[in-house]
């Protein structure tokens, strides 16, 4: 492992000393991409010439992706990190700030509103921390200098050069310019968070006044995320999680399978996994194992659990929203008696 690490301190080394001041307008591996957007979409070659001739890599894009709190954080300093009483607190004025359009949201969408908070709480604190490297940057120090040696490698730089594609295509369409918007280190903008594509395919102007702004726009951004969740199969009144006991002789195989569910509640049982809550039997559901900070929790996620998968493909990560938006929900209440107090089972 020390060799490992020692070998991707170099490669990273070497990749910082050659392209830190890159052009990427001349990289090697760009002709290919110019020659596309030319061809496919029409671009003039010296535009998007130009646009790449101003991105510049960043080292610290490469090592950030590297090490994401999913992955290196057990699930109970993760937790920290999003299901907090700021966090909460924050989410609760949000909701009252925006209640109009989280009721319009869930009338329209049938996505839960406190989903709605919740995400945009995890992502970006409200909007508090939507990213402050140019996504140009970003997008193409992934595209074309992102060598991780991975098995995911290819995958990887297909993924983030149709995200660079997906830029200049809604720069064109939304008369913006690509040098100039914001997003995290992986390319996503907004208070949700969306990846170009994304954006194209799900971002709505929810306030009709002709562009739909998830930057600066909350009424935008909700409708954007509810307008993602449903187009990704959320289904209204539907569970999302619950606790689990389990028998001696559980079986593990199925733990931890971020998928859409195929065992249903009956067949979990039969496995010995036994639910805390009494649902349907023919929900569907994946088993869970997670690192608390008094043991181990087992829990089942249910298929509006997998949608949140959806839009970050990580068991923690969905887990956060869920049991911050359950928290957002039940601060919420105790002032409003509109509401229900916590999710429809």
């Amino acid at each position: 492992m020390k060799k490992i690490t020692i070998v991707l301190s170099l490669t990273l080394g070497l990749l910082s000393s050659q392209f830190c001041m890159a052009d990427y307008s001349q990289h090697p591996e760009v002709d290919a991409f110019i020659e596309r957007m030319v061809n496919e979409h029409q671009f003039e070659r010296q535009q998007i010439h130009d646009w790449l001739s101003q991105a510049k890599y960043q080292e610290s894009i490469v090592k950030a992706m590297s090490r994401p709190a999913e992955k290196v954080k057990p699930w109970h300093e993760y937790r920290k990190l999003f299901v907090s009483e700021l966090r909460i607190q924050r989410g609760v004025e949000f909701w009252r700030t925006n209640q109009q359009s989280l009721e319009r949201a869930a009338e329209d969408f049938g996505v839960d509103p406190a989903i709605i908070v919740s995400i945009l709480g995890v992502e970006t604190n409200y909007g508090r921390n939507t990213g402050n490297y140019k996504v140009i940057d970003a997008l193409s120090t992934l595209a074309f200098d992102y060598y991780i040696y991975t098995e995911k490698r290819q995958s990887r730089q297909k993924f983030f050069t149709t995200q660079l594609e997906h830029l200049f295509l809604l720069a064109r369409e939304q008369n913006q310019d690509p040098l100039t918007l914001k997003g995290s280190y992986a390319g996503a903008m907004g208070w949700g968070q969306f990846m170009p594509n994304s954006y194209r395919n799900y971002a709505i102007d929810y306030d009709n006044d002709g562009l739909a702004d998830i930057w600066t726009n909350a009424t935008d951004a909700i409708g954007s995320v509810a307008n993602y969740f449903t187009e990704h199969g959320w289904i209204k009144d539907q569970p999302v999680a619950t606790r689990v006991l389990v028998s001696e002789n559980f079986d593990v195989s199925d733990l931890n399978k971020m998928r859409r569910p195929k065992l249903s509640i009956s067949d979990l049982k039969a496995k010995g996994f036994q639910p805390v809550t009494n649902y349907t039997q023919d929900y569907k559901a994946f088993p869970i194992l997670l690192a608390g900070k008094y043991g181990d929790e087992y829990w089942l996620g249910l298929h509006n659990f997998y949608v949140i998968g959806r839009y970050n493909p990580r068991i923690k990560y969905a887990m956060a929203v869920y049991q911050l938006s359950l928290s957002i929900r039940g601060r919420y209440c105790e002032s409003n008696d509109t509401c229900k107090p916590t999710q429809t089972p």
